[in-house]
């Protein structure tokens, strides 16, 4: 990734860290203008090879997000900024954005759970549900029910995870 497409996909970034922190949603037309945008603009500048890079960056950023939403841990509208951002970074960097933000997504998760006094029910929970899952092998018992899952915007971990991920790459 070249120091350019970081920058390009800020903006995007920002947009949604912004609408994702005021309504917990990532609007369409942030994600798809910066699907779109990406792919142009890798294609404009390195070609088919551009967009051959785009394109593997749009299925990392995809797939990895995907299941994570199927687990209920992310929002759609992540999934679909994660492939935006994997149109303007690649492959390899959208994948360290993602591990950077789940890092960052653990520990802001930890610091709420802490500030509510809620770390002993809440690791009593994980613990029956791995239990449960490798006891059953059902991938039903990871996924928590609704109000059971601590709730915050992915963004507030994804910008932070970015910017290591720019200074580290």
């Amino acid at each position: 990734m070249t120091e350019w497409a970081f920058w390009g996909c800020a903006p995007f970034l920002a947009a949604a860290f912004i609408t994702d922190v005021r309504t917990m949603r990532i609007p369409n037309w942030i994600t798809a203008s910066a699907l779109l945008t990406g792919f142009l603009v890798q294609g404009a500048v390195n070609g088919w090879q551009g967009l051959v890079f785009a394109g593997c960056g749009t299925a990392a950023g995809f797939i990895l997000l995907i299941l994570m939403y199927f687990i209920g841990a992310v929002g759609a509208g992540d999934v679909k900024l994660f492939a935006g951002i994997g149109a303007w970074t690649g492959m390899l960097f959208t994948a360290q954005i993602i591990v950077y933000s789940i890092l960052f997504a653990a520990f802001i998760g930890w610091l709420i759970v802490l500030r509510k006094r809620e770390a002993g029910s809440r690791l009593r929970q994980a613990a029956s549900r791995i239990a449960g899952f490798m006891l059953l092998r059902n991938l039903s018992l990871i996924k928590g029910r609704d109000q059971e899952l601590l709730r915050f915007p992915f963004m507030l971990a994804v910008v932070p995870g970015s910017i290591c991920a720019y200074f580290y790459f």
